[in-house]
């Protein structure tokens, strides 16, 4: 009798144990992907679903139907590669806007051509109004030398010129510009800046470097409001026709993000973007008082940190070296702030939680700011800051000092860098340097493996933007036609593992969201950037053929290639165009 009992007893406690639950119906399925996850439990996968904004399973196909109900809306990927949403960790959005509304000057390859291009643009002028302009390099024009206000006077000689050099630092202007701004040969350079004036006259010879630039613009009429918004907009929108779903977006102001609030309420933009600051000075200061902000509009928006600058450009020889320039060495360039002004600033910023980044590209500019950054920590203790991990970060790291190199994990930096400058930098960088200086040059992989991550980055519009060729130029550290010259260390450049975490989980570290998003894992955002080809297995030069056929952001597909998904293994035809094959000295803003 008592086994009987215990039997029955047996049967009815099965009886009552709750059967485990059904999975989740999932708003989105995405099937039939070559899945690169960026997350090294599970690197391979067929399948996401997403639920609201978020990924809750990856896998199998087989496995999947089981997150499908009947409102599920399955999307065939049909084999399409698959991977995180892409992040530009360095992208300059509002100057990618502009560049489509204004003058552009990329790709022009000598003098007469420059100049036949800014006359165009005068004929079209009132008189008097100004013609601006961005993306001219000199260095294949024969003879590879700086356009000079005499030559704008050609073909401007009332309406006023300023035109920006591809990297931001130098800016050519005329010599009614000149007038206006009251710069004559008596004119000193400002700090951080340089009046560049003819040897033998002594006159302006319409060159302004870095800080100098600012004698100028300061009088070139401000952007209207409309205007400003319309650049973000064709920016977002170019973004995300080439794959990004994220941008960090390095200086500005708090009027570039009321203008990001407006079109966000407004569904006008859906890009996440990741906003720094301009440092120091009013936009720092209120930063620090009133606080981040941190995931607005649906983990769209982050403001939590300041951008600084310790020196200018390699192309524009204002990038401060610890030695003078290989192919002028009566110059090393300079620094363009100083510690007085930086420091407190730096201390304040580790007290109230907020990242600092700052440009730096020559040697000396990187030391600097290193030793800086060191100065700081060590004022500020742990127990003093509000965030005990800062994230510190250096924008370009592109000449450092071998020696250098290790002080970065040491003290937690992040060397944010961009591939495609060595595109263009590597056919001019060992004239400006010198062979024994290029064994620090765009050292990516001494950098990981040092012991830090490298998040990568575009740093458009000094470069095009897209993320294709900074995947190449990681992997191939050649230009776009496979070239790549004596002395440039090929073996910088990197895996394509480490490639893709260069442009998904990096930048999401950088911005303290790998937790957040960068993978493909249940939990995180559902991001993902859909290419047209494999581009963890293609040949290095079918990378540069491969685009993306499909955008999504929080589950929503917010870029859609012409024809969808159809014909991605042979739609070769109708490629975004880039005129890469012209950037040749190209090194930032």
């Amino acid at each position: 009798m008592k086994s009987i009992l215990l039997i029955l007893s047996l049967l009815l406690s099965f009886a009552f144990v709750p059967s485990a639950p059904a999975p989740a119906s999932a708003d989105v399925v995405f099937i039939n992907g070559n899945v690169y996850t960026a997350n090294e439990k599970q690197p391979r996968a067929e399948a996401v679903a997403v639920k609201g904004d978020r990924i809750i399973f990856v896998g199998s196909n087989a496995a999947a139907k089981n997150y499908e109900g009947p409102t599920t809306r399955i999307v065939d990927l049909h084999g399409a590669t698959t991977l995180p949403g892409m992040a530009d960790a360095h992208q300059h959005l509002e100057g990618v806007g502009f560049r489509e509304m204004t003058l552009n000057l990329e790709g022009i390859t000598n003098l007469q051509d420059f100049l036949a291009k800014v006359k165009a643009r005068v004929d079209q002028a009132k008189p008097g109004e100004w013609v601006t302009g961005r993306g001219w390099i000199e260095t294949f024009w024969t003879p590879p030398v700086f356009p000079t206000r005499w030559d704008l006077d050609k073909v401007s000689p009332n309406n006023p010129v300023i035109l920006g050099r591809s990297d931001g630092h130098g800016t050519v202007v005329n010599s009614a510009a000149l007038k206006i701004a009251g710069i004559t040969k008596d004119t000193p350079s400002p700090f951080g800046g340089e009046i560049s004036k003819d040897k033998q006259s002594g006159e302006p010879n319409g060159m302004l470097l870095d800080a100098a630039q600012g004698l100028v613009r300061r009088h070139v009429p401000p952007t209207s409001r409309a205007d400003a918004e319309r650049a973000v907009v064709l920016g977002v929108q170019r973004d995300l026709g080439l794959g990004w779903t994220q941008v960090q977006n390095p200086g500005g102001s708090y009027e570039d993000i009321d203008i990001y609030r407006k079109l966000y309420s407004e569904g006008k933009i859906k890009l996440r973007i990741y906003k720094v600051l301009s440092a120091p000075g009013k936009e720092a200061q209120r930063l620090l008082s009133e606080g981040p902000i941190i995931g607005a509009y649906g983990n769209r928006l982050t403001v939590r940190a300041l951008k600084f600058y310790a020196d200018g450009s390699l192309g524009s020889r204002s990038a401060a070296l610890l030695a003078p320039y290989s192919d002028a060495p009566d110059t090393s360039g300079f620094l363009t702030v100083k510690e007085e002004n930086l420091l407190p600033v730096l201390e304040e910023a580790l007290r109230k939680g907020i990242q600092c980044e700052t440009h730096a590209i020559g040697d000396r500019g990187n030391r600097f700011i290193l030793d800086e950054y060191e100065k700081a920590l060590s004022a500020v203790p742990p127990n003093q800051r509000k965030i005990a991990e800062p994230r510190w970060r250096v924008e370009h790291s592109q000449i450092v000092n071998p020696v250098d190199i290790p002080r970065f994990a040491k003290l937690g930096i992040i060397p944010s860098m961009q591939a495609s400058h060595a595109i263009g930098d590597l056919h001019f960088a060992p004239a400006r340097l010198g062979m024994k200086r290029l064994e620090g040059a765009y050292a990516w992989n001494s950098f990981i493996k040092s012991g830090v991550v490298v998040p990568g980055g575009s740093d458009a519009p000094v470069e095009r933007g897209e993320p294709m060729i900074e995947f190449y130029a990681a992997v191939a550290r050649k230009d776009i036609r496979g070239f790549s010259g004596e002395g440039w260390h090929p073996e910088e450049a990197v895996s394509r593992d480490q490639a893709l975490k260069m442009l998904t989980i990096w930048p999401a570290y950088a911005a303290f969201e790998e937790n957040l998003r960068g993978t493909i894992e249940v939990g995180k955002l559902a991001d993902l950037t859909v290419l047209s080809a494999d581009i963890m297995k293609i040949p290095e030069m079918e990378i540069l053929k491969t685009h993306c056929v499909m955008t999504v952001i929080g589950g929503e597909v917010v870029y859609e290639a012409t024809g969808g998904m159809a014909g991605i293994e042979t739609d070769f035809n109708n490629l975004p165009q880039t005129d890469l094959w012209w950037r040749t000295d190209v090194d930032d803003e």
